[in-house]
């Protein structure tokens, strides 16, 4: 089971998310710990940057993570869609 860890941005994005995506994001948190390859995340490597994948919220927002040596996940970028894709 991985460990999760977050980056000084995920925490600031994060914290200025609605109420109610930010509810959807701690779920997504705790399926990438019980299983990152869980379907309903839609996780998959971002073209462009190497080692970097990304996981639904819902349908407009998505946020990225890296895999570490030790099982941990780095949550990296949480918000809109483009957004977060542009600059995981």
């Amino acid at each position: 089971m991985p460990k999760i860890e977050f980056t000084e941005t995920f925490e600031e994005y994060y914290g200025k998310l609605p109420m109610e995506i930010q509810k959807k994001v701690k779920k997504v948190i705790h399926l990438l710990v019980e299983n990152p390859r869980h379907p309903s995340l839609r996780a998959e490597p971002i073209e462009g940057a190497p080692g970097i994948y990304k996981a639904r919220v819902d349908r407009g927002y998505r946020l990225t993570y890296e895999r570490l040596p030790g099982d941990v996940l780095r949550l990296r970028v949480v918000g809109k869609r483009d957004e977060t894709l542009k600059n995981p």
